[in-house]
């Protein structure tokens, strides 16, 4: 990856280069893990564990949606590839729950519908600025409903708000797609290829993952 872009075409497209990296790090950080059946089993049996990952990957990405902009190249591509493996580690303790088949149709299902998605957002003439101001409010009010569900840890809350995640997350694709090709051609910061790939990564992420809640089947099944 080049240290300096052109703006438009070239920075648009490296920001799905560097999400395709992101995606691939996570799954061989998650591979990794679950080959080893003491360190999964740890993690499994440790959820305290998993929470303190999910807290740094908070933080982490709080500060690169902040500060990506400021950092130089280098740190900025360390940070995204560090978050990527610690998001695969995480995620290990998650997919164990699930048999394969399940994860995998849920991965290329979240790839099917993030690709056409993402070819809308791209391609649209049409102002998907409203679509984005409506995915936040909404995802903030998942957000509320997943911790309150922490409490009540009721299956059907859960599903409704998996099946709402996977709507906003759909519409929050074509969004950040056209905002990131409209802003691609107003800046030459090879910075704008790393947040455009964390915002990518963070959407089709979230896709499988709430796909995975709602159509996977677990290993106890």
């Amino acid at each position: 990856m080049q240290g300096t872009v052109a703006p438009g075409k070239d920075i648009f497209s490296q920001s799905f280069a560097i999400m395709f990296v992101g995606l691939g790090i996570s799954c061989a950080s998650s591979l990794l893990v679950s080959a080893n059946s003491s360190l999964a089993s740890w993690l499994m049996n440790n959820p305290f564990v998993t929470l303190f990952l999910v807290i740094i990957e908070l933080i982490l990405v709080f500060i690169l949606s902040s500060s990506i902009m400021r950092m130089s190249y280098g740190s900025a591509i360390f940070a995204f590839v560090f978050y990527a493996a610690l998001n695969g580690i995480t995620l290990s303790s998650v997919l164990m729950l699930y048999q394969i088949r399940s994860v995998a149709i849920a991965f290329f299902s979240a790839a099917l519908v993030f690709g056409i998605m993402a070819v809308y957002g791209s391609t649209t003439r049409r102002d998907l600025s409203s679509f984005g101001s409506i995915g936040f409010m909404a995802l903030i009010g998942v957000i509320i409903a997943s911790l309150i569900n922490l409490l009540v840890k009721s299956d059907v809350v859960g599903y409704v708000v998996s099946y709402i995640a996977v709507g906003i997350f759909i519409i929050l694709t074509a969004y950040d797609t056209q905002k990131l090709k409209e802003i691609a051609t107003t800046s030459d910061s090879p910075n704008l290829g790393i947040y455009g790939a964390l915002t990518l990564y963070l959407d089709f992420v979230n896709i499988f993952l709430n796909l995975l809640n709602i159509f996977g089947r677990r290993r106890r099944d």
